[in-house]
């Protein structure tokens, strides 16, 4: 058999390589990165809350999407090794046996035995090989692999799109909570002013028109509360699905505001290292690499096809003769086909892998600028974030102290309706944005770890095969540690 070298000349096809990153030494105008803190692998434990942090790793093992991914990843993995067999021969063993019985002695003439029955044993090795001379076969393969390193990549999206997910929603649910904390606190204001106002008014101190507007202003502060309850019971739902449970069994964990912290410092990866980080992007990369290897497939199928066949076997008409010398027989056969007319259908085809590869390298770019895109938008809201924090909690201060001065003048007798209803309606306004903005800089980090990638290469124990493969060792790429 010819050996593998020269059945495997040449590979046919442009060879792959990555598109360079593009040069920014910032994400906003004006900023220039030099530090570059890593993004740990369990990001989720900088927040330093124990119930996130048991409700994610609860979630990444029973969700039910990422268990699709995962299944969808050892899916393709098969697939690249169903494909490799294609560089191996195909070898088929085989036994058949009958006894027959012709109609004359002349027509049983080529028996063993010159009886009209007779039998008839034959066992043989088939061995068919297609080799991979023009390298069609090994673009194939490339191409297989990279689909599995986009599925690997994907379902490394799915863990990070889950594991964000489930922070939001948790703190989405703190938020809630905030939220009605701050509308019973406002309600609990008002009724003692309120009750204060009755008592005013029962002595003559005060017309009832002011009682009513002030037991208005509670009515109204007690309608917030079943749509931020109904909100909060649905987000607990959201919770349950996320680490797929059903509603009914609901989560044990509970969140509130105070049992988050803001990382410090919350890490900002250098532009240049981005796209060696996103999943997203290396997928898109990934999906570049399958369909450029399609260029060389095509390539190989408009030249000619070679196919070689063998057998070897023996057959005798009884088992004890099988395998002597004289039963015997071999065939050995090669074949070669070109195509000489298809009406231009692998032309066309390769025209159109080319095609597929620079669309696959648009949408490559594309996920590239969203990519930066993605983490300027962060930034720049955890910058507004900062401001609007502080600016609420200033806010919230400052309506606390009107509303204690408003319920001072009621205690004296000295008061103006209109004010004290300006003063409760400007501290609930206050206090809520104050839990909105607390929540949305929380929300925004979590969202910043995710745009930088969700820090999949530090995290050894659930990285794909595929995936770690593709991870260079250069020194412009992501360092991580070997696989235990």
């Amino acid at each position: 058999m010819l050996s593998a070298p020269l059945l495997n000349a040449c590979t046919l096809g442009p060879d792959f390589k990555s598109p360079d990153a593009p040069f920014a030494q910032g994400y906003i105008p004006g900023q220039v990165l030099t530090a570059r803190p890593d993004v740990p692998g369990r990001w989720w434990d900088r927040f330093r809350s124990p119930n996130l942090s048991k409700l994610i790793d609860d979630g990444l093992e029973r969700n039910t999407d990422l268990q699709a991914a995962e299944a969808a990843l050892r899916v393709a993995q098969a697939n690249v090794t169903t494909q490799r067999a294609a560089l191996f021969p195909v070898i088929t063993a085989g036994f058949d046996g009958y006894r027959r019985q012709d109609p004359t002695q002349v027509l049983s003439a080529n028996s063993a035995s010159g009886q009209s029955i007779y039998s008839v044993n034959t066992a043989q090795v088939s061995v068919a090989f297609v080799p991979d001379v023009f390298g069609g076969t090994r673009r194939q393969i490339e191409s297989t692999e990279a689909l599995a390193e986009v599925q690997a990549f994907q379902r490394e999206g799915v863990f990070l799109t889950l594991s964000a997910n489930i922070a939001l929603a948790a703190i989405q649910e703190a938020s809630l909570r905030g939220q009605i904390a701050a509308t019973r606190r406002l309600i609990d204001i008002q009724n003692q002013s309120l009750g204060t106002l009755r008592i005013q008014y029962d002595r003559g101190q005060i017309a009832l028109p002011d009682v009513v507007a002030q037991e208005t202003a509670v009515a109204q502060a007690r309608l917030l509360l079943p749509v931020l309850e109904k909100q909060l019971a649905q987000q607990r739902n959201l919770l349950a699905y996320l680490t797929g449970r059903l509603p009914g069994d609901g989560v044990a964990e509970t969140f509130q505001l105070g049992s988050f912290r803001i990382p410090r410092p919350v890490p900002v990866s250098l532009p240049g290292d981005l796209i060696r980080q996103r999943p997203d992007v290396r997928a898109a990369e990934a999906n570049l690499r399958s369909v450029n290897a399609q260029i060389g497939v095509a390539i190989a199928n408009r030249l000619p096809q070679f196919n070689l066949t063998g057998n070897i076997g023996s057959s005798a008409s009884t088992l004890a003769n099988l395998f002597t010398p004289q039963t015997a027989a071999f065939l050995v056969a090669g074949s070669v086909a070109q195509t000489v007319f298809d009406a231009g259908a692998k032309e066309s085809r390769q025209r159109a892998a080319e095609a597929a590869t620079e669309q696959a390298l648009a949408l490559y770019k594309s996920a590239v600028l969203a990519s930066f895109q993605n983490v300027a938008d962060v930034l720049r809201a955890l910058q507004a974030d900062e401001r609007a924090l502080a600016a609420a909690t200033a806010a919230e201060t400052s309506a606390n102290r009107s509303i204690e001065l408003a319920r001072a003048q009621i205690e004296r007798g000295q008061f103006t309706i209109s004010i004290l209803l300006t003063a409760q309606q400007a501290y609930l306004q206050a206090s809520l944005a104050r839990v909105q903005a607390q929540a949305a800089r929380l929300s925004d980090t979590v969202a910043l770890f995710q745009a930088l990638g969700g820090g999949w290469w530090n995290r050894v124990e659930v990285i794909p095969a595929e995936a770690a493969a593709t991870t260079l060792q250069a020194k412009n790429e992501i360092p991580r540690e070997t696989p235990q």
